[in-house]
């Protein structure tokens, strides 16, 4: 089925003249069972890397995320995916706003990226 999916975006794309891209697509998850997991307020989509473009990478980008009582982002860490794609990623999560909450928590957030060709 993702094979077909992936032959329909590139029917599109072909006849958009490849002006059709889809973005990376996004999920937070709890980093433990203990947090409850924050809402998002503000999700900013991270770019896709001109030389990821060119060199046809995709891939799953998973990073360790602590957010303080106010919403913020405060720290991240990458857990794994591609490096080329990890620094996108990781200033997209930067800009993030969760939702308050009581006490700082840790999120995983996970970003994929999907070869636009």
């Amino acid at each position: 089925m993702k094979a077909g999916f992936k032959l329909i975006s590139l029917g599109l794309a072909l006849v958009l003249g490849g002006a059709a891209t889809l973005p990376p697509r996004m999920s937070a998850q709890n980093a433990t069972e203990e947090s409850a997991k924050r809402k998002v307020r503000t999700r900013v989509a991270p770019e896709y890397p001109p030389i990821a473009r060119q060199m046809h990478l995709s891939g799953k980008v998973k990073i360790e995320t602590t957010i303080s009582p106010e919403g913020r982002v405060t720290g991240t860490r990458v857990i794994g995916g591609s490096p080329v794609l990890a620094s996108s990623a990781v200033k997209a999560v930067n800009a993030w706003r969760f939702e308050p909450g009581p006490k700082e928590t840790t999120e995983i957030i996970e970003f994929e990226f999907d070869s636009p060709n």
